[in-house]
């Protein structure tokens, strides 16, 4: 239904007067203003220095926009007017998981507009994990209801291992339909490098039913160097690139090892994973061959910036304005063959309007011909959003989190601010009554993950660099099952938190001295369907009441999402045990040497 046809339902329901509340006239004013846009801005035109990527020119140019699309560009001189704006193609994010903002698509599209962006390559793996293909179906249908460009992927993994209990499966089947649909654009990330190593079966045919009908795949292959990067690359198709990204490399060394394999590089600046510094000097060299993303983005980061934070870090860093946009803008959309527009005659009118290069604030942003967005404020209007979610066990005791063991010396994860990646500590253990407790003056604290699927005992272990002094804080996010993880310097205060979490059906939350908060997420226990300015500062509020318990890392609440997650090295927590990542198998609490 366009706005029109729901400006003359809206009329019918209220007898054509607008004798309504306050709320109703809002939104009687709403839906006169957008059927007035469609049918006034239909054409219109802008003058502005345009910046054009493909020829690597910059030049004032009249543009005239109808019906969404580039009607004509006319070039007005060479050389640019200072006195004139300048305007350009949105900005992509080319890997991103919009369920770890927290925010409903329509939300994140509300917020993203702002920066500049036009576009997301996004992977629903996460709400894939907990609710299966429903999960998608919501993602995109969602979506669908904003003027935002989401281009979804078929998830590759779900469940991620068999080493964790996840809500759902995407069998090699499930996976093929997926693909065969008009609104999947690609395989999404393939964490399971040691089964594209191994030629495992089901793994294979996820990729061949991807690869015969030429939608590209995406990788996930965090340390794979040499020999073994070029073998993924390939995933048994000798010479050929097969999996075409990837977005997990830590250093500029391991990069360049799957470049020369064939590979797209996704330099990544999420809420939690931050590799900007190490890569982005391999811009300069291969400018056809990078893309910008964020992976994982919580709220209030979003609504700080977004793309538009790299290109302004990468133009500090005296790279070329024209490379940096290849990478936030071009390369994405000639990657994954997106209809997303390029500022170029009858493409779609996507793009956006800047005061000067130097500055680079937005002024604008255009989607199919729409202003979406105007210095800092966003013309997308929130949306009612229907409730999907798997949530199934019972509330815990404070004993259901106690470890009874005589081990003298024991396995700790150490959390690594700004990294996915953990290391494995050997640390000697406090026991009391042949029971094991956290060793709080020495920041080793004891972490959970609870099974919200099914009702098992809580899977334990320890973890260093939280820094909590008094309290706990616990999530429903947590990568990539998106079972409950909890950490805590007590048992009570690990029940406490879990069982807020398990009473709201999901959410993050944090207990501190005699004060306690939550923010639910009811949409799959990964998402609030609330207005995202609201819960950007709702989660900001709760992000300063951790660090007041004495966290010194950056994003807590993203640093603790990861630390179930089983395909990134080194030393992890499933809710079926401690797990070797290195080994990729289980190992114990105890140290045994």
């Amino acid at each position: 239904m366009n706005h029109r046809e729901h400006f003359v339902l809206f009329m019918i329901k209220n007898n054509g007067t607008i004798k309504l509340s306050n709320n109703k006239i809002l939104q009687y004013f709403h839906f006169l203003f957008s059927s007035f846009y469609l049918y006034f801005m239909k054409k219109f035109t802008l003058t502005a220095n345009l910046i054009n990527i493909f020829e690597e020119e910059i030049y004032p140019a009249y543009i005239s926009v109808e019906d969404g699309i580039i009607k004509k560009i006319n070039k007005i001189s060479t050389h640019r007017d200072q006195s004139l704006p300048y305007i350009l193609p949105g900005f992509i994010d080319a890997h991103v998981h919009i369920e770890s903002s927290m925010l409903v698509p329509s939300e994140f599209a509300r917020l993203a507009v702002v920066h500049g962006t036009v576009a997301t390559v996004s992977d629903p793996h996460e709400i894939a994990n907990v609710c299966g293909e429903a999960g998608v179906d919501f993602m995109i249908k969602n979506g669908k209801e904003v003027p935002f460009k989401f281009f979804f992927g078929a998830p590759s993994c779900v469940p991620a291992t068999a080493f964790e209990t996840a809500g759902a499966t995407l069998d090699a089947i499930a996976v093929e339909k997926l693909l065969q649909r008009e609104d999947i654009f690609y395989l999404s990330e393939m964490m399971n490098f040691p089964g594209v190593l191994h030629s495992d079966k089901e793994v294979m045919k996820k990729i061949e039913a991807a690869k015969k009908i030429n939608k590209p795949v995406d990788g996930h292959a965090p340390g794979l160097r040499g020999e073994d990067a070029k073998r993924y690359t390939e995933a048994g198709y000798k010479d050929t690139v097969t999996i075409s990204t990837d977005h997990e490399c830590f250093t500029k060394e391991e990069a360049l090892d799957k470049l020369n394999a064939g590979m797209h590089i996704l330099i990544r600046e999420g809420s939690a994973a931050r590799n900007f510094e190490a890569l982005i000097d391999l811009l300069n060299n291969y400018p056809d061959r990078i893309m910008f993303c964020s992976d994982d983005k919580h709220p209030d980061s979003l609504v700080e910036g977004h793309i538009n934070l790299l290109v302004k870090r990468a133009l500090g860093k005296g790279i070329s304005l024209f490379n940096i946009l290849k990478a936030a803008c071009l390369n994405p959309v000639l990657h994954y063959h997106l209809p997303v527009g390029l500022l170029r005659e009858n493409d779609p009118a996507d793009f956006m309007v800047i005061d000067n290069v130097a500055n680079f604030s937005i002024l604008k942003t255009f989607i199919n011909g729409r202003q979406v967005a105007e210095e800092g404020k966003t013309f997308i209007q929130s949306i009612p959003v229907n409730l999907i979610n798997h949530f199934n066990c019972s509330p815990k005791t404070p004993k259901d989190f106690q470890i009874k063991s005589a081990a003298p010396v024991i396995n700790v994860i150490e959390a690594l601010d700004g990294e996915l990646i953990t290391n494995r500590l050997i640390e000697k253990s406090v026991i009391k009554n042949g029971i094991l407790f956290p060793d709080i003056e020495n920041d080793i604290l004891k972490i959970t993950v609870v099974n919200r699927y099914l009702d098992t005992a809580p899977s334990l272990a320890f973890i260093k660099n939280f820094g909590i002094k008094n309290g706990a804080i616990a999530s429903s996010v947590a990568h990539d099952s998106h079972n409950i993880i909890a950490i805590g310097t007590s048992d009570e205060y690990l029940c406490r938190a879990v069982n807020l979490l398990i009473e709201s059906k999901g959410g993050i939350c944090v207990i501190g001295d005699q004060k306690e908060k939550v923010l639910p997420l009811p949409v799959a226990g990964l998402m609030s369907g609330k207005d995202g300015y609201t819960v950007a500062k709702e989660y900001a509020a709760m992000d300063k009441m951790v660090k007041e318990t004495g966290s010194r890392l950056r994003a807590p609440f993203m640093t603790l999402s990861f630390m179930a997650l089983l395909v990134i090295p080194h030393l992890k927590l499933s809710d079926k045990g401690l797990f070797d990542g290195d080994k990729f198998e289980f190992t114990t609490l105890s140290y045994s040497g």
